[in-house]
């Protein structure tokens, strides 16, 4: 075993800080600094499309968790289903994307959203108004390499958004 004079572990690891110290940070001040993710990430939230949805029950069938409620009523006028109520308790969401996969019809899509933090349980049940697409919420590009094309490119930690509050 060898012997080291006292203090020369303090002198290294005060190297190291002070070598550290004049550098550049690479760290994200998140609020203010924000990169933008993948355009693939699938987000907390779903996008439902009211007029491509027939109301068929095949996302709430293929959902592991049963997380996706849905009532319809038959319209015999034009021989279709009406979704009376589309329900997704994102709670128990485990954002396999199954559903969105599962649709035959194209109606459930991935949001691009991450932050969707909610303070009491009930506020994770999503209705239909809830889901519908709106500039702040946009379409993911999981599973539909077209709409992918319309988001930003993911950004690197050397290219970060500044975004004014």
């Amino acid at each position: 075993m060898k012997f080291e004079r006292y203090g020369i572990g303090i002198a290294k690891g005060l190297t190291v800080t002070i070598r550290h110290l004049l550098r550049h940070p690479t760290v994200n001040q998140y609020p203010e600094q924000r990169l933008n993710i993948s355009r693939r990430f699938r987000g907390n939230e779903l996008i439902w499309n009211r007029e491509k949805c027939t109301g068929c029950g095949t996302c709430a069938k293929t959902c592991p968790q049963g997380a996706i409620e849905i009532v319809t009523a038959t319209d015999m006028a034009e021989n279709k289903y009406i979704v009376d109520k589309y329900e997704i308790d994102t709670g128990y969401c485990i954002q396999c994307g199954l559903c969105v996969e599962a649709c035959p019809y194209e109606a459930l899509y991935f949001s691009h959203n991450f932050e969707c933090a909610r303070y009491r349980r009930g506020e994770l049940v999503q209705g239909k108004e809830e889901m519908l697409e709106t500039p702040q919420r946009k379409v993911s590009g999981y599973f539909y390499p077209d709409k992918a094309q319309k988001l930003p490119g993911q950004t690197l930690l050397v290219e970060k958004i500044t975004e004014k509050r």
